[in-house]
């Protein structure tokens, strides 16, 4: 049976309600320890990381009722959409491959950088936690906000609009993790060159969502096995491996600002 998609007219109103949900998270923060998750990620982001998914239903619900937020959930399984397999490979492979050019630009650079590379079971843990928090990151900033804003704007133009405020959606936890102003503006960039490239990813896999979540929790995962974790890839106030993901998106953006508006909306869905 082929199905519309649910109408989705208020990615302003979505912003807001992802900073209000939020915030009460970030205030709290303030007030706990060194957090036990990895790469001392801060206990409330577990919190704060479902307000995309949140905001996403409420809109959803008052735009088109439950009906409509069932079919958005399922849409975590859209993997229907995946026409192309080279698109789906894409997704896994990209973010990986830009890791082990970073290791090689810091291998070239003389930058000391550690050779043992983790690949324990813990990462299967890792995989299974960074998938739950893509999924609820991606079902708002990429089945909302993106089918949303492509309505009206060019893919490019939707990248950059979500990818600012998502970026300063993450500046909270990059205070509490203690991270450096330098770290900090290269990992600002860097969050909004990774949403360009998702942005384009999601376009050419038949903006399907399944591929996007796959394509952001391997990269986390894959960057908590870069050697030496997150301190080893973030090395040089992240100049070096930033850059790198910065100059993917730059590529990114050759072949996005080609594309025409994308109108998610029109595009049919087999649903099983």
């Amino acid at each position: 049976m082929i199905t519309r998609e649910p109408k989705k007219n208020h990615p302003t109103a979505f912003f807001f309600l992802v900073i209000a949900i939020s915030a009460p998270m970030w205030i709290l923060s303030g007030f706990l320890d060194k957090s036990p998750l990895p790469d001392n990620i801060p206990l409330t982001d577990i919190g704060a990381t479902l307000s995309p998914a949140i905001a996403a239903c409420i809109l959803i619900y008052l735009e088109n009722g439950r009906q409509g937020v069932l079919e958005l959930l399922k849409r975590l399984f859209d993997h229907r959409r995946i026409k192309k397999r080279g698109a789906l490979i894409l997704s896994l492979l990209l973010m990986p491959a830009l890791y082990v050019i970073t290791y090689a630009a810091l291998r070239i650079a003389g930058i000391p950088v550690a050779a043992h590379l983790d690949l324990s079971a813990s990462l299967l843990i890792a995989f299974a936690m960074f998938s739950a928090g893509a999924a609820m990151e991606e079902i708002g900033y990429s089945a909302y906000a993106t089918d949303a804003l492509q309505k009206r704007f060019s893919p490019l133009a939707t990248a950059l609009m979500i990818g600012v405020p998502w970026a300063m959606w993450h500046l909270p936890s990059m205070i509490k993790m203690g991270q450096s102003s330098q770290l900090i503006v290269w990992g600002l960039l860097g969050t909004i060159a990774f949403r360009v490239i998702t942005v384009w990813l999601y376009n050419n896999a038949g903006c399907s969502l399944f591929a996007v979540i796959l394509a952001h929790a391997v990269g986390t995962t894959a960057r908590s096995a870069f050697p030496g974790g997150r301190h080893g890839y973030e090395v040089a106030d992240g100049s070096i491996s930033y850059a790198i993901i910065i100059i993917a998106a730059l590529c990114v953006a050759f072949f996005l600002v080609r594309e025409r508006r994308v109108m998610p909306a029109h595009i049919p869905r087999q649903i099983p």
